[in-house]
């Protein structure tokens, strides 16, 4: 067990086994679906189910960990022979998530630091990454806490959601902006700004939106000085979200993007059809 265990949340979209390689515990958020409430992550909830349920109108909402979840898991983390936790979370003014878990720190038997990655996503899988990486580069916690909060903090991410419906019923964004778009037909291209979702540009059709999606995530890149790392990110939409991987592949000179489904967390706020880029530099 490193002496600086690194903690997260599921709405970081790392996969089992890249936490375990990397060493990070994954919390897991809840997703209620009608009256029925799951871990994210569980098999008995995916991304499909979840983009089935909003499309027919069944009632779907999320919410965080519990203090007690998150104080199990540092009281594991102890045991194991940490000394101190850093625990990297999605953005505090879209979630209580970090709320919890800095009530849980206040109970842990070993110092945590509580990190608001003010992301959601890749994001704040890149950042929980990074902290790791600085923990087994032999930093010590205010370089792994400093690591995180720099990737949070430089993060660019891109969304393409088919209608803006789906962030109004979740309380993300206005019902007159839902509005307004519907009726213009508009196909918004959104960010995150201080921790929120705030909309970049609107786009007549879907053709130019993913155009300008893919557009707006290469010139993050080339922002980059020393690397970067990307993703995409989609719900109940793969085939478009390899199209815009394979465009940014060939314009990036990559292989290849890696592509994924948003967890259940995420996409009960964005609903189906959303594509993403996430963008995080070295």
């Amino acid at each position: 067990m490193p002496s600086v265990a690194i903690v997260t949340d599921s709405s970081s979209s790392l996969a089992v086994a890249d936490a375990e390689r990397e060493q990070i515990r994954v919390v897991p958020l809840k997703v209620v679906l009608g009256a029925d409430t799951y871990d994210e992550g569980s098999p008995h909830v995916t991304a499909d189910m979840i983009a089935e349920a909003l499309a027919t109108f069944v009632p779907v909402s999320t919410s965080r960990p519990t203090p007690d979840d998150f104080l199990s898991v540092y009281e594991e983390l102890a045991a194991g022979g940490a000394d101190a936790i850093v625990s990297v979370h999605l953005s505090a003014k879209m979630s209580g998530t970090c709320d919890s878990a800095r009530l849980a720190a206040d109970r842990s038997p070993i110092p945590v630091f509580v990190v608001d990655s003010r992301q959601v996503g890749l994001g704040v899988g890149f950042a929980a990454g990074r902290a790791a990486a600085a923990r087994d580069a032999g930093g010590d916690v205010d370089d792994v806490v400093a690591a995180a909060e720099r990737a949070g903090e430089s993060t660019t991410v891109l969304l393409y959601v088919d209608t803006l419906e789906y962030l109004r019923r979740g309380g993300r964004v206005g019902s007159a902006a839902a509005l307004i778009g519907s009726a213009l037909a508009v196909k918004p291209i959104l960010t995150l700004a201080d921790g929120k979702v705030a909309p970049l540009e609107r786009v007549r059709t879907t053709a130019r939106a993913l155009g300008r999606l893919e557009a707006l995530a290469v010139a993050a890149v080339e922002a980059c000085e020393d690397g970067y790392d990307v993703g995409v990110q989609h719900l109940a939409n793969r085939a478009v979200a390899e199209q815009v991987a394979g465009h940014l592949a060939e314009q990036l000179g990559r292989d290849s993007v890696p592509v994924d489904e948003v967890g259940a967390a995420i996409g009960a706020h964005v609903g189906p059809g959303m594509v993403s880029v996430t963008v995080t530099p070295r």
